[in-house]
């Protein structure tokens, strides 16, 4: 039994940050708590190269509850890269704010939260990891403390609070027709469990993963919390819950469900199909650039829940999702980072000749939002490609078509944005411009570029199957 702590660096030094933080920040000016900035961005470098240091390492910790291999590096990798992103867009509405300290603070817990979920291989960890991943969200939504904040916080911890509840009850479900509830033995177990039993238990866990990653019919949060928080914390809210809740769905039907008899590829596929197709849907009309933005992100789970869904059915799935959901958290944060740099502008209309006045972040929210809907060279392209790819090895080429049928449509909403702010009209830009903000828009739309031709290395990278025991 592997008991080492060091095999823990990344969720380490996630944790020492944070507990250095509080007590950093408890000491510190109210007005010049930049130092817990930069703790919070050295604690995401040093796990980043201790996620490095440890791929291609698998192995399993602490009795086989938690399980490092190449989805967990990978989605250490994700996690503590989009924290950095999100330090750069939120550096500039918080800095010098009085409770700047909490804001990280909580980053970290929750971020450290979904590492943890990324490697769960036990059920009571996963569920565990599910509470340290939610929770500090709820105050993330209700930081500014104005009504509509508080409002969107409230609805977030009461649809969070039930779908954690759900989420145990499956858990204590699987645990009692299988007789244990790390990964390992629910995998020999189950097989021969009652059909309803494991089918119940099943949906109750999925029930608080979908509500992670914001898919249907746990997706309500979504619209109010990313319309009512401030936009740099929408864009950790709609970006960071999702990398660990996918990657843990795949780890709990691949491992302990493999041999299950209940038919979850099926049901994924279908939530996949509904989630994609509501978004887009719901997106089509909306002027408010964040909820435009809000629906995008459920939009882009439907496509997501397509790699979960034959995870047992091709070998590109696993390789595809995390290519997908990397591309993906740069090229969304790249857009809120766009709507963060110019603070005053709320609907669609307020970007009116955005490239006459701010020719480079018209560029880069052309280059993100065309990156959503998988236009080459971008990384989202190269992701979809792959999903859907590994969805049609899997059986599923009637999904295929949906997605394929959902992506030209989602072109209607994201032009919509584009075209005016493409359009060199005399109608004056905003004139307030965030710098940190705009710099982290520029320098994600590069990486999402760059994504695109690096896809095929990634790929390689990303290969491998998962630990069990």
């Amino acid at each position: 039994m592997n008991e080492d702590p060091s095999a823990l660096l990344p969720e380490i030094f996630l944790a020492v940050a944070a507990v250095v933080a509080v007590l950093l920040g408890s000491y510190l000016p109210r007005q010049r708590q930049w130092p817990v900035r930069l703790v919070t961005a050295l604690a995401c470098l040093a796990g980043l190269v201790a996620a490095v240091v440890a791929w291609g390492q698998d192995e399993t910790v602490f009795g086989g509850s938690y399980a490092i291999d190449v989805a967990t590096n990978a989605g250490r990798a994700i996690v503590l890269a989009a924290v950095l992103i999100t330090l750069g867009v939120s550096a500039g509405e918080f800095r010098g704010a009085p409770r700047e300290s909490e804001l990280y603070v909580l980053m970290l817990l929750a971020a450290l939260g979904t590492v943890l979920l990324t490697g769960a291989n036990d059920l009571m960890l996963l569920v565990a990891a599910y509470l340290l991943a939610s929770i500090p969200l709820y105050a993330l939504a209700g930081f500014a403390k104005d009504d509509t904040g508080t409002e969107a916080s409230l609805k977030f911890y009461l649809l969070g609070a039930l779908l954690g509840i759900v989420m145990l009850s499956g858990a204590t479900v699987l645990f009692g027709v299988g007789g244990a509830s790390g990964y390992a033995p629910l995998r020999e177990s189950l097989g021969g469990a009652p059909v309803a039993a494991v089918a119940v238990g099943f949906v109750g866990v999925l029930g608080g993963l979908l509500f992670k990653v914001g898919a249907v019919p746990a997706h309500f949060w979504v619209p109010d919390v990313t319309e009512g928080t401030r936009p740099p914390v929408a864009a950790f809210l709609t970006t960071v819950p999702k990398i660990g809740g996918v990657i843990a769905a795949y780890r709990l039907v691949s491992s302990a469900l493999a041999v299950s008899p209940v038919d979850w590829a099926l049901l994924l596929a279908i939530v996949a199909a509904v989630t994609m197709t509501l978004g887009n849907l719901a997106a089509f009309f909306q002027q408010n650039v964040r909820r435009l933005l809000a629906y995008s992100t459920i939009s882009q789970v439907g496509y997501l829940l397509m790699a979960v869904a034959v995870a047992l059915r091709s070998d590109l799935a696993l390789p595809s999702l995390l290519l997908y959901v990397a591309a993906y958290a740069v090229t969304n944060l790249g857009a809120f980072a766009v709507v963060c740099a110019l603070p005053k502008t709320a609907v669609i209309e307020d970007y009116s000749g955005l490239v006459r006045h701010r020719p480079g972040l018209a560029i880069a929210l052309a280059v993100c939002l065309l990156g959503l809907v998988g236009t080459p060279p971008t990384g989202v392209f190269v992701g979809k490609l792959t999903v859907f790819t590994a969805a049609f090895d899997g059986g599923f080429a009637w999904l295929v078509v949906v997605a394929a049928v959902n992506t030209v449509a989602s072109l209607f909403y994201y032009v919509r944005w584009i075209a005016p702010a493409a359009r060199a009209t005399d109608v004056p830009a905003a004139a307030v411009v965030d710098r940190w903000s705009a710099g982290t828009a520029y320098a994600a739309a590069t990486t999402s570029v760059a994504l695109g031709p690096l896809a095929g290395l990634l790929l390689a990278t990303f290969g491998g199957g998962l630990v069990l025991m």
